[in-house]
């Protein structure tokens, strides 16, 4: 059995988050002009990105692989201007070969980025079920009144997190 404390912290909590949910669906519709806005779309489009960057990686390594074929014919030929040239070309190609695999490295964690935001929905959607909309909404509606007294427990900010004095003094300029 939870707490009662617990279970409205738990509740909090979740109401941040499918608050945090909703947020970031409004930001992507008004990105995509579709209205949908869903994770469903967003997790596709990331999809959709990470396909056709894949494709076109394929299409510029079958092209190097073909580049380096040719100056592997060119190298054969013993004039030393035909072999600087091969080399700068094979360095060059070597390039867009590492350019390459750091492209697939970055469609791996957007695939990791999309199975963790479907996973969140997920979960977040069942603890919505579970509670039920009614009773996050009125928890919802608690957050958002305003407090009774003033926050002042938070203390100093750690530099860098706090806002700096010339923001402040922009602020009021």
């Amino acid at each position: 059995m939870i707490a009662p404390e617990e279970e409205r912290l738990l509740k909090t909590y979740l109401v941040e988050m499918f608050g945090q949910i909703s947020s970031m669906r409004r930001e992507l519709a008004a990105l995509q002009g579709d209205g949908k806005g869903s994770f469903a779309s967003m997790t596709d489009t990331l999809d959709a990105i990470v396909e056709n960057t894949e494709a076109a990686g394929n299409t510029i390594l079958e092209s190097m692989e073909a580049i380096s074929e040719s100056v592997g014919k060119l190298q054969g030929v013993k004039d030393p201007k035909t072999v600087a040239v091969c080399e700068e070309i094979v360095d060059s190609t070597n390039k867009v070969f590492e350019a390459c695999a750091f492209q697939d490295l970055t469609g791996q964690r957007i695939t990791r980025v999309v199975k963790s935001l479907k996973f969140m929905e997920d979960h977040i959607n069942k603890l919505v079920r579970i509670w039920g909309k009614e009773e996050l909404a009125r928890m919802a509606a608690e957050l958002t009144a305003a407090p009774s007294e003033p926050d002042l427990l938070e203390g100093p900010k750690r530099p860098g997190v706090a806002i700096s004095q010339d923001d402040i003094d922009k602020l009021f300029g």
